[in-house]
């Protein structure tokens, strides 16, 4: 009881909750100027920023009416809800995040995974109740995905998908053969915060290639008629980006351009991360050599997170999107 208590102020001693307010009335403020909604899109973001702010108060509040009354199970919860989000202090992890599921070597078998992997992040999402959208997918030839990008919008959604870079590797009798033979495929998976603008990460027209096509279709009367798709490459890195999901250019371009800036960013954090653990060898890029968490569905059940040894036997929950387990051991595992 004191234990938890104590976690109680520590917790709401970091959040400041008196400076939280002071946010919320100079936003409002803000509102109250005409000009403030000349930009739709800056009064949009600071009106939600408004409405993140108002909810963590209420979150603060409501913990202190649990411990009060004594609903001590309640409390344990949300608290440990609320501890998570200290976690979260990188310089985007409050932002959005851009998700690519990308099938590995085994064909047929490695496609089917990362379309499994893409509806069990999907759901997670909708269980967060974050907004998503697919701005580029290749389908397999048979069945699955070659691989796909998603731009996932909610608070703290970078922060909670970072740690799933990685590979993602499956163990399961093969639905595609008829002997149901033991088959093991792999999947990477990309992960990148949604970065608006960042002073730092220069982009210059010249240094860009662009490309346009038609986006692949499979007919029908949605096919494309236009060259809608981009193919972007960064002539100084040779980053390739393409998007095709929206039906204007324009569109498509803005989400290229949005990928490549994460990607640019993406190159800078891990040489930073590089000089910093150069003297403990302890670092590893989210690539294909750096298997993160395994998926056996046969002989047994189990899903376990090689990095912290965070494992259950409940495959099915966590291919419907229950990842919650793995990423607060994640978290609390390297805080």
């Amino acid at each position: 009881m004191e234990e938890l208590k104590n976690r109680v102020v520590k917790l709401l001693d970091k959040i400041n909750i008196e400076d939280k307010r002071k946010k919320i009335r100079s936003i409002e403020v803000e509102a109250t100027s005409p000009s403030f909604w000349q930009d739709h899109q800056a009064a949009a973001q600071k009106m939600k920023s408004l409405a993140d702010l108002q909810k963590e108060i209420e979150e603060a509040e409501k913990l202190l009416e649990l411990v009060s009354t004594g609903e001590y199970a309640k409390a344990e919860k949300l608290l440990a809800k609320l501890e998570n989000l200290l976690f979260f202090s990188g310089q985007y992890d409050e932002g959005g995040a851009i998700l690519s599921i990308h099938s590995g070597q085994g064909g047929v078998e490695a496609m089917d995974w990362a379309e499994m992997l893409y509806r069990m992040y999907t759901r997670f999402f909708e269980k967060k109740n974050w907004a998503y959208e697919t701005v580029e997918e290749i389908p397999g030839e048979e069945a699955g995905i070659k691989s796909v990008t998603i731009t996932v919008d909610g608070k703290y959604a970078y922060g909670f998908l970072k740690s799933e870079a990685g590979v993602h590797r499956l163990v399961r009798q093969s639905p595609f053969n008829a002997d149901n033979l033991r088959q093991t495929s792999f999947a990477l998976v990309e992960v990148l915060p949604d970065i608006a603008e960042d002073k730092e990460i220069e982009i210059k027209e010249d240094d860009l290639d662009w490309e346009f096509y038609r986006a692949s279709s499979h007919g029908g009367q949605n096919v494309q008629k236009v060259s809608s798709a981009v193919r972007l490459k960064h002539k100084p890195t040779g980053i390739v980006v393409t998007a095709q999901a929206e039906r204007y250019q324009g569109q498509n371009r803005e989400n290229a351009l949005k990928i490549l800036r994460a990607k640019l960013w993406l190159l800078q954090e891990e040489e930073r991360k590089k000089q910093e653990t150069q003297l403990k060898g302890g670092y590893k890029t989210p690539g294909w050599g750096n298997q993160i968490r395994s998926y056996v569905l046969h002989p047994y059940h189990m899903v376990k997170d090689l990095r912290t040894n965070y494992e259950t036997s409940n495959t099915d929950a966590v291919l419907n999107g229950d990842l919650d387990g793995f990423i607060e051991a994640q978290l609390r595992f390297f805080s």
